[in-house]
C-alpha cells in the first residue's frame, strides 16, 4: 500500500517559534514529527511514501532525501500554491499514478503525531467494509469545535460529518485524526484546485450515497497547533 503524507502547510499559529522549519519538522522526543510518522508507517510494512511540499521544502528534502536511510522510498510533490488536503492528493495521483491508482492508499496529515495506533487493524477494517473511504476517529470532546466530527451508525458507517462545527451543530465526540484509507474512486469527488477533505469532499461523498466508514481507535494524537501545545509536548518528550 502507498501512503501520502501531507506536509505542505505553513503552521501560521506557530509563527515566531518554527520560522526556519516546516511544522512537520518540529521535534518531539528528539526527532521531527514527520520522522516519527515515517517510522510508524514502516513498522506496518508501508515503505512507498509520497510527501507534498510547499513551505521551506528544502528542509524536508535535505533531512530525508530519497528515504533510503530509513528503509523507505520517498517521492516529493512540490506545490507552487497550496492545494489543500484533497487538492494535494489529487495532484499526486495525477502526477505519479496516472490519476488511476490500482489499489487503496493511505493519507496521513504530517503535522500530527499519532501513537498507540494499530494501522493494520485499520487496513483490515477498510478491506472488510469495501467503502470509498475509512476515516480514523478518536474520542476527544474538548476538540470537537477545532476538528472534523463524525456520527456513526451501528455498522460504523458515517451518517454525518461536519468540519469544525459550531455549538449545537452536531452531537458527538468522534474527532477526525487526519488519517484515511481511500479507495481510488474518491478521486472523482475531488474538485480541481485548492480543496480540503473535510470542507469539500466528505460531504459530497455522503450526498452521493457512497459509503464512508469510520473506525474508532484508542489512539493518542498529539497536535502542536499552538505554542503552548508545542512547548508541552516537546518538553515532555512524547513518543519515547
Amino acid at each position: 500500500m502507498k501512503a501520502i503524507i501531507l506536509a505542505a502547510g505553513k503552521g501560521q499559529r506557530l509563527k515566531g517559534i518554527l520560522d526556519d522549519i516546516p511544522k512537520p519538522m518540529a521535534r518531539i522526543a528528539g526527532k521531527p514529527i514527520l520522522e516519527h510518522n515515517l517510522e510508524w508507517l514502516k513498522s506496518f510494512g508501508i515503505t512507498d511514501i509520497y510527501i507534498n511540499l510547499h513551505h521551506l521544502p528544502d528542509v524536508i528534502i535535505s533531512h530525508f532525501a530519497d528515504g533510503a536511510r530509513l528503509g523507505l522510498q520517498i517521492t516529493y510533490s512540490y506545490e507552487q500554491d497550496l492545494l489543500g488536503t484533497a487538492g494535494a492528493v489529487k495532484k499526486i495521483a495525477r502526477e505519479f499514478w496516472g490519476n488511476n491508482p490500482a489499489e487503496p492508499f493511505l493519507v496521513v496529515y504530517g503535522d500530527n503525531l499519532v501513537t498507540d495506533f494499530d494501522l493494520g487493524r485499520v487496513i483490515r477494517f477498510h478491506n472488510e467494509k469495501q467503502g470509498i473511504a475509512t476515516m480514523c476517529l478518536y474520542r476527544k470532546p474538548e476538540e470537537v469545535s477545532k476538528s472534523g466530527v463524525a456520527v456513526l451508525d451501528k455498522d460504523c458507517r458515517i451518517t454525518r460529518f461536519v468540519e469544525k462545527p459550531s455549538s449545537g451543530q452536531i452531537a458527538g465526540d468522534l474527532v477526525n485524526t487526519g488519517i484515511y484509507v481511500l479507495d481510488p474512486v474518491i478521486l472523482k469527488y475531488i474538485p480541481d484546485g485548492c480543496c480540503d477533505f473535510g470542507k469539500d469532499v466528505f460531504g459530497k461523498v455522503l450526498d452521493s450515497g457512497q459509503s464512508l466508514f469510520g473506525i474508532v481507535l484508542n489512539a493518542n494524537l498529539i497536535a502542536i497547533d499552538t505554542p503552548q501545545l508545542y512547548e508541552k509536548h516537546s518538553v515532555l518528550g512524547a513518543c519515547k
